[in-house]
């Protein structure tokens, strides 16, 4: 005899996680702040780095500029061009990007003969590790907890 399971209602955690892709989650986004941070200012550049379409390109850069990642500067007045720099909001994501990067050449690349070493500025090849601040050891996926699970339906909405 089958037992018959009661379908479940989706009610996804609330975390940071979630609203930060949602600012920067997509390919596009992140490439163009790979770019930025590597020096790269200028759209032409960051369009030719990443072979993203200009006017995918465009909204990215717009959405982050709405968001606090990157700041946008002109740099020439006729005709109005600007640069794109990162905000604080972006420059705290400098380690995420070479974690993504460092997690790439590991796991995901199959040439190691074409993969860039970054290097800090004492000589070393960067390696992005996660430490607690506290007392200083590493940090695993089964070292970290929540507080507390808060779920969508857990959100009060108020009018105002």
């Amino acid at each position: 005899m089958a037992v018959m399971r009661t379908p479940r209602t989706a009610d996804p955690r609330v975390c940071s996680i979630d609203a930060a892709l949602k600012a920067v989650g997509e390919k596009w986004a992140l490439l163009a702040l790979r770019e930025i941070a590597l020096g790269q200012h200028r759209f032409d550049d960051i369009a030719f780095n990443t072979g993203a379409p200009r006017d995918i390109l465009a909204a990215r850069l717009k959405s982050l500029e709405g968001a606090g990642i990157v700041q946008r500067r002109l740099y020439q007045e006729r005709p109005a061009r600007y640069e794109y720099r990162l905000a604080e909001a972006g420059e705290e994501l400098f380690a995420v990007l070479h974690a993504i990067r460092d997690w790439g050449d590991r796991f995901v690349r199959d040439d190691p003969e074409n993969i860039v070493a970054f290097r800090h500025c004492c000589g070393a090849r960067l390696h992005i590790e996660m430490r607690c601040a506290a007392c200083g050891e590493g940090v695993a996926p089964g070292d970290v907890t929540g507080d507390r699970d808060v779920r969508r339906s857990d959100i009060v909405h108020t009018q105002g």
